[in-house]
């Protein structure tokens, strides 16, 4: 298995349990890292024999995109499009951080870390 990184996909998304969360947002990153056969692109040098990182920014940046209230369940979003539109992933993780979230404290970000196999 090979690894794809997608590293600090920024966005400004609407997430969160608070009221004002889903008015005003908030900045968040996205890493993305992916586990797959790439062997065969090595050889052919042909984008249809890879994953297409541009596929898994769109697939993180049209999640991102829609409103939940908790990190995780946008995370699960993001592996369970992934697993489902690219077969030749066979492992996700990603991470979703909330940058200067409102805990009542000096915190850098809150970041949720998700993995998924294909069975």
């Amino acid at each position: 298995m090979q690894t794809i990184k997608l590293k600090n996909i920024r966005t400004f998304s609407y997430h969160g349990c608070l009221v004002e969360e889903g008015k005003i947002g908030s900045e968040y990153t996205v890493n993305l890292e992916i586990k797959a056969n790439l062997q065969q692109s090595t050889q052919s040098d042909n984008l249809a024999d890879t994953v297409d990182y541009v596929h898994l920014n769109q697939i993180v940046v049209e999640e991102m995109a829609i409103r939940s209230q908790l990190l995780e369940h946008v995370a699960k979003r993001i592996n369970t499009r992934v697993l489902a539109e690219l077969p030749m992933v066979m492992k996700t993780t990603v991470e979703v951080s909330k940058i200067n979230p409102p805990i009542g404290g000096d915190v850098e970000s809150v970041t949720i870390i998700l993995e998924e196999s294909r069975n």
